[in-house]
């Protein structure tokens, strides 16, 4: 399925039910390779995936293993983990490269244990994406630690995208294959 179909499917309400499951949530047995893209492909492929951009790949979470942005699977098989590397990966590279997903989050679980930064990540997020559709400010900013801000600014990024793929970019490929269809009568 294309990005423009991706998007022609993703509505108000399929933006209000937007989630990301938590560290509570993952599998509780390491899984393989294939499993591991099959879990991450369910939950983000509505949103951030087209034909020449996939959600994700066994080749690419080899390369993000050999830039050592996540770590080495354990006897080929991922952890809880690797998954929430995964998730945060997946959803930011849509804004960021790589490398600069890397320094993200070294820098944020040097503070955090990877399981409260993951999940503090997924709430930022899909509030961030509910926000930006129902036109809301994320309250309290001002309040706010550097990190705090840091994290809203990085989510708030993805959903902004969203929001401008979903609403405008949607919009005018439509309006282009119409005037395509009255040009050929």
């Amino acid at each position: 399925m294309s990005k423009k179909k991706i998007l022609e499917n993703i509505n108000e309400t399929k933006i209000n039910e937007f989630h990301i499951p938590r560290w509570s949530e993952f599998p509780a047995i390491d899984i393989y390779l294939d499993q591991l893209v099959t879990y991450l492909d369910t939950y983000l492929n509505p949103y951030i995936s087209s034909e020449e951009n996939p959600v994700i790949t066994k080749t690419m979470i080899n390369n993000y293993v050999k830039q050592q942005v996540i770590p080495a699977p354990t006897k080929k098989k991922y952890s809880r983990e690797h998954i929430a590397y995964l998730f945060v990966i997946c959803t930011l590279k849509q804004v960021y490269s790589i490398g600069d997903i890397g320094k993200l989050i070294s820098g944020t679980i040097e503070y955090f244990e990877i399981g409260k930064a993951y999940n503090r990540f997924c709430a930022n997020l899909e509030v961030s994406i509910k926000n930006v559709f129902l036109r809301k400010e994320m309250p309290h900013v001002t309040q706010m630690t550097e990190e705090q801000y840091l994290l809203k600014n990085v989510v708030q990024a993805v959903a902004d995208k969203l929001y401008v793929e979903v609403k405008f970019l949607k919009k005018s490929n439509n309006k282009i294959e119409e005037r395509k269809k009255w040009k050929n009568i």
